[in-house]
């Protein structure tokens, strides 16, 4: 074992003490227990099947007959979309929209007979709107509808964090009742998904953006208000000491010596929030918090995986293209 030689009392002490060694052996037990319990030696095996189904050299398999029906459904993506015009309201076949046309197709449709209580089918004819890019155009506006969700939610965070932190920072709290109270709001907020708190949010607000930018807001809130105020806490004390010095007050120097330390990172965290929200913006719709993972679920449940599959891609796409232009404002402004 290494050791390192004390200058001060000139003796070898190890790099490695006795707590040091019995945390990792308590640990090394404790993650092997951890996965005799949940089956994780399953995970090779299941990992293995899983990527050979993927390539296609495991057909035979329940992953892979699972991953083969998945993909070919999903392939080619939808596009375009076919309405029955007998679904449409106050249809009115002059007043076509931009591109679109009308196809009538012969379509079985079964019902039950109530003479002989048997299922009927019957040939009819069906007039359908066909719209070449209705569905892309369609999504791309649910997802727009989860970037504003995001982008609402991320201010509201910030506007809440701001004063929050300052009460929830240790050095310029009121009082220290306030502090504990601050802090624990503040867990509370965190300690609460949004996924969870938007199931409560569409029961009082209904269904729609309201409760997705409420859930993404107060978990926001949540992660903020605890990085805002440890910034405050950790900022430079020379420039506060100098403030001080001239008799100013704890908020003059919260903003003349504190701000300008701690925007920077301010600055970041709010853009990391902003680009976390609209990632969990897709998955708050599925609960029926509005945006585009409202969408997801209703085709996914209706098995119509060629919609999923232009979902996902809109969705990577549009995460994609935010990530890249947040990183240039970041740039400009830090």
């Amino acid at each position: 074992m290494t050791g390192r030689v004390d200058a001060a009392h000139w003796r070898v002490r190890p790099a490695f003490g006795w707590k040091t060694v019995l945390t990792v052996v308590v640990a090394f037990v404790l993650l092997s227990v951890s996965a005799h319990r949940i089956e994780l030696h399953r995970l090779s095996s299941q990992l293995g099947e899983f990527l050979q189904a993927s390539v296609g050299f495991k057909e035979s398999s329940q992953i892979g007959r699972g991953i083969g029906s998945v993909t070919q459904q999903m392939y080619p993506i939808a596009i375009a979309e076919r309405t029955p015009v007998s679904l449409i309201d106050d249809f009115d076949p002059a007043r076509l929209p931009l591109f679109s046309r009308l196809e009538t197709e012969r379509v079985e449709e079964s019902a039950l007979d109530p003479e002989t209580m048997q299922m009927t089918t019957t040939t009819v004819e069906k007039t359908f709107l066909v719209e070449p890019a209705g569905y892309l155009t369609f999504t791309l506006g649910k997802m727009l509808e989860t970037v504003e969700m995001a982008i609402w939610a991320s201010l509201f965070a910030v506007l809440m964090s701001l004063p929050l932190s300052w009460i929830a920072a240790r050095n310029f709290t009121p009082h220290s009742a306030l502090y504990a109270i601050a802090r624990s709001f503040i867990s509370f907020l965190r300690a609460v998904p949004e996924l969870i708190s938007a199931l409560f949010l569409v029961l009082a607000f209904g269904f729609g953006a309201i409760a997705g930018i409420l859930a993404l807001a107060l978990h926001s809130v949540g992660f903020l208000a605890k990085f805002f105020a440890e910034e405050i806490e950790a900022a430079d004390k020379v420039p506060q000491d100098a403030v001080r010095a001239t008799g100013a007050g704890n908020f003059a120097v919260l903003r003349l010596a504190v701000l300008p330390q701690v925007l920077p990172s301010y600055t970041a965290l709010s853009f990391y929030i902003l680009d976390r929200n609209i990632r969990m913006g897709t998955v708050i719709g599925l609960v029926g918090a509005g945006g585009i993972g409202q969408e997801l679920k209703g085709r996914y449940d209706m098995f119509q995986y060629d919609h999923v599959a232009t979902i996902l891609l809109i969705i990577f796409l549009s995460v994609l293209t935010l990530d890249a232009l947040a990183a240039k404002i970041r740039h400009k402004l830090i």
